[in-house]
This record gives C-alpha cells, sequence and structure tokens, in this order.
C-alpha cells in the first residue's frame, strides 16, 4: 500500500461548523452559513458572547489544505481509466469511487488500484457478500 507523502502535521484553525445565527429560533432558517446584513444584528457588530463569523484567518495551511486525515488528497474516480491519473501521484493522492457507480464497475476501479498501488478510500462500499451472489 502506498505510504503519504506528506510528512507534516494537519492544523485545524477551528472544528466547529459555522452555523447561521438564530437558526434554532426558526424552523425557514437553516443551518447553514449565511452572513448576517441587518443594522441591529449582534453577530454582525461583533458583540462579546455572541456567535463567531468566519473570515480569512480561519484559513488552513496552504501546504495542508484539502488533505484527508489519512495524509491523501482526495480524488474521485467514475471508471477505471480515471485510476490512470493518479498513476504517478499515487503517494498525494487516494481514489474515492463515487457514489453512482455500479457494483460491478467498483469491483474493477478496486482491483486496478490494488495493481498500480492506490489506495481507494471506501473500497468496501455496495460490494454484495458471497452469499448473496
Amino acid at each position: 500500500m502506498a505510504t503519504p507523502l506528506l510528512n507534516r502535521k494537519i492544523v485545524k484553525k477551528r472544528i466547529k461548523k459555522f452555523k447561521r445565527p438564530q437558526y434554532d429560533r426558526r424552523i425557514c432558517v437553516k443551518e447553514s452559513w449565511r452572513r448576517p446584513k441587518g443594522i441591529d444584528s449582534r453577530v454582525r457588530r461583533k458583540f462579546k458572547g455572541c456567535a463567531l463569523m468566519p473570515n480569512i484567518g480561519y484559513g488552513s495551511n496552504k501546504k495542508t489544505r484539502h488533505y484527508l486525515p489519512n495524509g491523501f488528497k482526495k480524488f474521485v474516480v467514475y471508471n477505471v481509466h480515471d485510476l490512470d491519473l493518479l498513476m504517478m501521484h499515487n503517494r498525494t493522492y487516494c481514489a474515492e469511487i463515487a457514489h453512482n457507480v455500479s457494483t460491478l464497475k467498483r469491483k474493477a476501479i478496486v482491483e486496478r488500484a490494488a495493481q498500480l498501488d492506490v489506495l481507494v478510500t471506501n473500497k468496501l462500499a455496495k460490494l454484495r457478500s458471497q452469499e448473496d451472489e
């Protein structure tokens, strides 16, 4: 199995999601972040004790951005030919089989990935056991 090339620690400045203010008070306000624009908004005015707003200071280190905890970057694969792109980059990128790929093609992708020494993150997904077949 390929080992990741990344040798520095991945540091996240914030792990919790930024949630939309007052999403818990109204059903019509969803949890996903939207910038408050009201003239009296406590969050927009950054009062002490209120929800924090996302800004550029929460950004990740440029050298570890988009890396998964296993040390690889994710590359979504739809067929066997997409794996050939990862042949020379198998220590930087790992393959993730797309959700709409059939079971038959998944088996072919996993076999080809083993030959190319490419890590597949979801290689056991949608694979039926031998008893079902």
